[in-house]
């Protein structure tokens, strides 16, 4: 399979926007497994104040934070997304995003780009990320 090169994306001017604006990210993927980078990086982003909001098919609580099945089921804003999904699964966590109406940012970890939905994305209003760690751009930035 081959990669793709992010068409759309936020420059870091953008990006130091995206965060100063955002106050909840709603974590795609978020494991329990402290091993793994979903849960590493959603550790890191609650440190540094933001309210994090885990979406995984299990558990019911992970950081201390109640965990929702899907995106849909969250009954309040969320201002960015936060994907740890395969890039085959990004398009469904994006059409949900442009469902809800009222997610400012997606943002998609290392590795993971699917330009289509980031398309859809952007012309829906909402901020695009792609193939950058929350994580290491907050630390680099702040």
């Amino acid at each position: 399979m081959e990669c793709e090169f992010p068409s759309v994306n936020s420059n870091n001017e953008e990006i130091i926007k995206i965060f100063k604006n955002t106050k909840t990210i709603a974590i795609a993927g978020l494991s329990p497994n402290e091993e793994k980078a979903s849960n590493r990086v959603a550790k890191y982003l609650q440190n540094a104040g933001f309210k994090i909001v885990p979406i995984y098919p299990k558990e019911e609580t992970i950081l201390g934070e109640k965990v929702y099945r899907s995106l849909e089921e969250i009954p309040f804003k969320i201002d960015m997304v936060d994907i740890f999904r395969k890039p085959n699964a990004i398009a469904a966590v994006i059409d949900a995003c442009i469902a809800r109406g009222d997610i400012d940012t997606v943002w998609t970890q290392l590795g993971l780009v699917n330009n289509e939905a980031a398309q859809k994305a952007s012309e829906a209003g909402m901020k695009v990320v792609q193939n950058k760690c929350t994580k290491i751009e907050h630390a680099n930035l702040f």
